[in-house]
């Protein structure tokens, strides 16, 4: 069995450095800047489509998403932690599925190797794929249909493992089980209405559900 793995919201907690380089990137552009409380939404669906629904065009989401790498690439991605447990979690699935689990995010690849090796997560993934700094592969349903493709992956035998939405979906449209995470920033409703075939409360049931989509 091959296990893709979200980052943001699944390995890690992100919320301090997300929020803050938004915050960053919309008062470089003079616009006021909500409680980072409320841009915890923002954490896990791609940060392009996030500044245009928060600014309302293409050209000031792209001006924001440049302010937002400026600080993100600086400091942002590593005020950043991993949750409790989910080294022994990775650990254990690490021995029963040797070799085969990846990293699949939309965050972009040159910052997702960044934070997994910051964090000392790589000694456990064959793989780390992102999306691209131009905008590729940012939708996940493709980014899963890539790596599916590039490691010569059937789809039946692949677990994906998230917290949001755009994972749930991104599985069930290239034929994939679903794991919906609820320690990360998806709702268990959210989960459930986009596709989740299992639901896994802590890390430490990460196994157990695993072993059931088998």
């Amino acid at each position: 069995m091959h296990l893709f793995f979200d980052l943001d919201g699944t390995l890690t907690d992100p919320q301090v450095g997300i929020t803050a380089c938004i915050q960053y990137a919309l008062q470089k552009l003079g616009r006021a800047a909500p409680p980072r409380a409320s841009l915890t939404r923002y954490i896990g669906p791609p940060l392009l489509d996030s500044f245009r629904e928060l600014l309302g065009s293409q050209c000031d989401a792209e001006r924001a998403l440049a302010h937002y790498r400026e600080r993100f690439a600086r400091v942002g991605m590593f005020e950043n932690r991993v949750y409790t447990d989910i080294v022994d979690a990775l650990s254990a699935l690490g021995e029963q599925h040797a070799q085969a689990m990846y990293i699949v995010t939309s965050k972009p690849t040159v910052y997702a190797r960044d934070i997994v090796a910051h964090f000392n997560l790589d000694r456990f993934f064959r793989q780390v794929y992102g999306s691209g700094l131009d905008g590729s592969l940012t939708d996940k349903g493709e980014l899963i249909d890539f790596v599916l493709r590039e490691e010569q992956i059937a789809a039946r035998s692949t677990v994906m493992i998230g917290d949001r939405r755009h994972d749930m979906a991104g599985a069930r449209c290239n034929g994939l089980s679903a794991i919906g995470v609820l320690w990360g920033y998806g709702s268990r409703r959210e989960l459930v209405e986009s596709g989740a075939h299992r639901l896994c409360a802590s890390p430490d049931r990460l196994q157990d559900c695993v072993e059931q989509c088998r």
